[in-house]
């Protein structure tokens, strides 16, 4: 993340996205594969990481090898094989969605994961234990752990979706697009991001 200043001088935070160019490498339509969608692919490769179902697709497309391929559904306009997006597609666009892969904690106890309150508050039936669950199961009956009891695990690494994030600007000579706030992931990461 990094900061801008605003017309007013406020400073705002934002992150930086690298959007583009993005290359049609295969439509889908109704007839063939039962839907419609667009797939664009990011970021070239090289011809020896490519697998042959892929090689093909390329070739048909008349693309060079594309390291992310991603669908998008309700695309407008006449597309061909081969066209190109660049950033510029956000101009005039406020607001955007972004998807991304959250960053992984590993296995995490329950006060990190789900906020218990250990024996500061001294809850879930413990008494002096720091940071530990308590109490998990009910008496004779029903005698089990209900499914979905929230105790210690993996934490992190799911797709989430921060939506309305506003688009403060964006750089065509870069490809560059500065969305407000943060967006979910590590530097670096790869991320799809909607109008």
């Amino acid at each position: 993340m990094t900061s801008v200043f605003s017309a007013e001088g406020k400073n705002i935070p934002c992150t930086v996205i690298e959007a583009g160019p993005c290359v049609v490498t295969q439509i889908k339509t109704m007839e063939k594969d039962g839907y419609e969608a667009v797939q664009l692919g990011f970021s070239e490769k090289s011809e020896k990481h490519v697998t042959k179902p892929e090689a093909g697709l390329f070739k048909k497309a008349n693309v060079a090898p594309q390291r992310h391929l991603v669908e998008f559904k309700g695309f407008e306009g006449d597309l061909k094989l081969g066209d190109v997006f660049t950033v510029e597609m956000f101009e005039g666009t406020e607001w955007a969605d972004v998807i991304g892969t959250s960053k992984g904690h590993g296995f995490q106890g329950v006060v990190k994961r789900h906020g218990f309150g250990g024996v500061g508050q001294t809850t879930h039936g413990q008494h002096n234990r720091a940071r530990k669950p308590g109490s998990i199961g009910a008496c004779s009956y029903p005698a089990k752990v209900f499914k979905g009891m929230r105790m210690g695990g993996r934490m992190g690494g799911d797709r989430v979706t921060v939506q309305n994030l506003e688009i403060i600007k964006v750089i065509p000579e870069n490809n560059l697009l500065l969305i407000k706030g943060s967006v979910p992931g590590a530097k670096g990461s790869i991320v799809i991001v909607n109008k």
